[in-house]
């Protein structure tokens, strides 16, 4: 029988709805690979036992049999971000304050997967509270890349882009508050999206910044991520943030068809600091599209250097906010000799958290403070502003705006961490559609002479996904897509 793990998520639908493979097979397939190749990519933090996913592969079966359950990824085995919470199911965050954390509801997105019938087959590993761009910050180690084992993943969502890329799953949820989908996806050479900020419900998403994090697809393919999309995409009236849209069929936009398309690649991204080869690549993939209708030009965005002290400034202060709820009174690590409650909490948190967490809740708490709140904050607020309105006046001229994910290739272990600054600065090309609330698309279009995956990353108007889905599934057709070293192992 054909590796089921080298099916993508639709096709591997597609063979469960004829019959071909059963849910339990699937299912079984996912968890004889995690075991194969875990112990090299410490991609997850928590797997099912083989009792509980099957039982649940069984029910799935059953309905899909039965006629109930007739969506795409019906009986596809999945893996979830650990910051998203999964009644019964541990969440931790990747960090040792949420150590013990089971929490008694699910999330939004995670149960909308469910009720489609998606199986479950554990939670991955991630930068500790999403903070970090490696998947080093975790308390339970770094995640290794698959395409080679002394380089980093990127982060946050290093465990799901790692898990699709090895092919122990064949697709994962992440979440994107500053590229932590797109930037991963590129170092692992696996397809990501970030819809437009509340397309996808947070509920149950722990927060790291409310006003930047979006939940999002990681999977082999466009086609996947534009049907997982379709699928978790809803209004959810517990959360604030969540929008009601009514143009969410993104697999109509699956289409071989750039004719006339106006394409912008911003000269400010193609500057100092991007590798030579990931340059040639983007320019290459530039030119495909070109080749097949799109219309390619240079233009100045503007403000790009300003995006990223912007967006450390909003997110840590977000994060400072967030986080204080972590303080070992109502569940989590609790440290064991306090004296009194405040002493309580400086130990919880100071033993329970990360060296990269407490510096953003500081980094945070200071731009707070009343002294710095005018200078740094609503200054930040202000270069938001600013920068979704230079976005806004590209989007008057062009359909799509392409550019590189990330400046380089995945750099090797240890690299970043000893360096935070550099590792900040690596977020360049994604934090601004964060910040804009915009939808980005990251897909496979190199390999460098190290052998290690580049991304492509294409950016949309607000709410305009069909169009980056459109032009990233063009450019998909025009070349083949190498696998991981890793992902052939199980076979």
């Amino acid at each position: 029988m054909e590796n089921i793990l080298d099916m993508t998520a639709v096709t591997l639908g597609k063979k469960i709805k004829a019959k071909e493979i059963t849910a339990p097979e699937a299912a079984k397939a996912a968890l004889e690979a995690i075991r194969e190749k875990e112990d090299k990519i410490n991609a997850f933090v928590t797997v099912l036992d083989e009792e509980t996913v099957l039982k649940r592969a069984e029910e799935v079966q059953s309905r899909i049999d039965a006629g109930e359950l007739t969506g795409p990824l019906a009986g596809v085995p999945v893996a979830i971000k650990d910051n998203m919470c999964t009644e019964g199911i541990l969440t931790t965050c990747a960090s040792n304050i949420l150590y013990n954390y089971i929490p008694t509801y699910t999330a939004t997105a995670v149960k909308i997967l469910e009720d489609a019938g998606a199986v479950i087959v554990g939670k991955t590993n991630m930068d500790e509270f999403a903070m970090g761009s490696t998947t080093e910050t975790s308390a339970f180690g770094a995640t290794k890349n698959p395409w080679n084992l002394e380089h980093v993943t990127g982060g946050s969502s290093g465990g799901s882009c790692a898990a699709v890329a090895a092919e122990e799953i064949p697709y994962a949820l992440g979440s994107d508050t500053g590229g932590s989908i797109r930037q991963p996806s590129s170092f692992c050479g696996v397809t990501g999206m970030k819809p437009t900020y509340g397309t996808v419900s947070r509920l149950g998403l722990i927060a790291y910044g409310s006003s930047l994090d979006q939940i999002g697809p990681i999977a082999k393919d466009v086609t996947d991520c534009a049907t997982i999309l379709e699928v978790i995409s809803s209004h959810d009236k517990l959360d604030s943030t969540s929008l009601e849209r009514d143009d969410t069929r993104f697999t109509e936009a699956l289409v071989d068809d750039v004719k006339g398309m106006k394409i912008g690649i911003p000269r400010d991204y193609l500057g100092e600091g991007l590798d030579e080869e990931v340059k040639a690549a983007i320019l290459a993939a530039a030119k495909a599209l070109e080749g097949k209708g799109a219309v390619v030009e240079e233009f100045d965005l503007g403000l790009v250097e300003y995006a990223i002290p912007a967006y450390y400034v909003i997110a840590c202060a977000e994060a400072s906010s967030n986080l204080s709820r972590f303080d070992g009174v109502k569940y989590g690590y609790r440290t064991e000799e306090y004296d009194g409650l405040h002493n309580m909490y400086k130990k919880s948190r100071s033993e329970g958290f990360g060296p990269e967490v407490k510096r953003r809740i500081m980094l945070g708490s200071f731009v707070l403070s009343s002294g710095y709140y005018d200078a740094y904050y609503l200054k930040a607020l202000r270069v938001k502003a600013l920068i979704k309105q230079a976005f806004d006046d590209a989007f008057e001229k062009y359909d799509v705006i392409l550019g590189p994910a990330a400046p380089t290739t995945a750099p090797k272990l240890g690299e970043s961490l000893s360096d935070p600054i550099r590792m900040y600065l690596g977020d360049i090309y994604t934090i601004s559609v964060n910040l804009a609330g915009l939808p980005g698309i990251t897909v496979p279009c190199g390999i460098d002479s190290g052998g290690l995956p580049i991304g492509l990353q294409l950016i949309g108007d607000c709410f305009m996904e069909k169009n980056i889905i459109r032009a990233a599934y063009s450019y998909e057709q025009t070349r083949t897509f190498g696998h991981a070293p890793l992902a052939g192992e199980a076979d």
